[in-house]
């Protein structure tokens, strides 16, 4: 599988991503050592212009390996169809045991990767730029898990074997035969009902928020975007997938983007990664605002990330009810 064109492409990315990261996490170090914004020498000339270029390449490498989580599944849903027994990108991911812990890492380092975009879109608010510090060491801090990353891939890709056996979806996902790896035990839980009360509840909090900002109000809407991410995904697999199947027993997360199904995958994880990110993360600006020229800054994104998961959570409850709502109305498939 290594020479497959989906792995060339995941390999190429990753090691274009591995350099320009080493070469900025260099600029990190002598930033860390000799950054002075009360100097006007040369050493601090240079150092003022280099972060500039240092900066956009660290913004497009993060890009690139933000959307390597998509190419990731892509490339296991392509997987697939040369590995006998999977019929999706899941049996593909279970076919090596790196496939899982790479999908989790990846996802994981959109959130890592996108706030160090956020505190670097924070910082060239203000003139003084006040958090070249804190995003450089965060940066350096960042370079352990890109190497997770890359290396949890790089295994993932040279372990996959044409002739391996897996288990497909419906096995994997089945809870009448023990769940498999994958499958959370919650079929006990009543998961509908938390899922539409934590929405809910988020919804109010947020319009609270819009109405006035208080940071107890928004480090509980944090909290409660965490778990409602969480919440969604098991929603999504144990019950909401089902009805997009119409198939009680089919449950998995990624037949979903399928085109059979009008890839509305796509669109659920489209809208609910996003919405947790901007649901999380106006809390943790909350320390930047007595920066220097940060104030107003951090005040319009708290304000319009809440406006933006506010949005987003109205448009993933909608898309992820749909299918069940319909069938509910309808008595069955349409």
């Amino acid at each position: 599988m290594l020479l497959d064109s989906w792995s060339l492409a995941l390999i190429i990315c990753s090691m274009v991503v591995a350099f320009l990261m080493l070469l900025a996490g260099r600029s990190a170090i002598r930033v860390l050592r000799f950054w002075n914004p009360a100097s006007d020498d040369n050493r601090q000339i240079r150092l003022e212009n280099e972060i500039w270029l240092t900066s956009t390449l660290v913004e497009y490498g993060l890009g690139v390996q933000i959307l390597s989580l998509l190419v990731l599944v892509l490339a296991a849903d392509h997987f697939a169809g040369s590995i006998p027994g999977a019929m999706c990108a899941t049996g593909a991911l279970l076919a090596d045991p790196h496939g899982i812990p790479t999908l989790l890492v990846k996802l994981a380092g959109v959130f890592l990767y996108g706030f160090w975009l956020l505190l670097h879109q924070l910082d060239i608010r203000s003139e003084h730029y006040p958090l070249v510090r804190i995003k450089y060491i965060y940066l350096l801090l960042l370079l352990p898990l890109l190497a997770v990353d890359i290396t949890l891939q790089t295994l993932y890709l040279t372990g996959l074997k044409p002739d391996i056996i897996t288990s497909c979806c419906a096995v994997v996902f089945d809870s009448s035969t023990g769940g498999g790896p994958l499958l959370l035990r919650t079929t006990q839980l009543p998961i509908l009902p938390l899922f539409y009360a934590t929405a809910l509840f988020l919804a109010i909090l947020a319009l609270l928020l819009l109405r006035r900002w208080r940071i107890s109000a928004g480090i509980v809407h944090s909290l409660g975007w965490c778990w409602f991410f969480g919440l969604a995904m098991v929603a999504v697999i144990t019950v909401f997938s089902s009805y997009i199947y119409n198939m009680p027993y089919h449950k998995c997360p990624f037949c979903i983007l399928k085109p059979q199904y009008h890839y509305i995958g796509f669109l659920l994880y489209g809208t609910l990664i996003p919405a947790t990110f901007f649901g999380v993360t106006p809390s943790l600006t909350e320390p930047f605002r007595k920066r220097p020229g940060l104030a107003q800054p951090v005040a319009a994104y708290q304000k319009a990330a809440v406006k933006t998961s506010l949005l987003l959570l109205a448009i993933f409850t909608a898309l992820a009810s749909f299918h069940y709502l319909r069938y509910l109305l309808l008595g069955g498939e349409a």
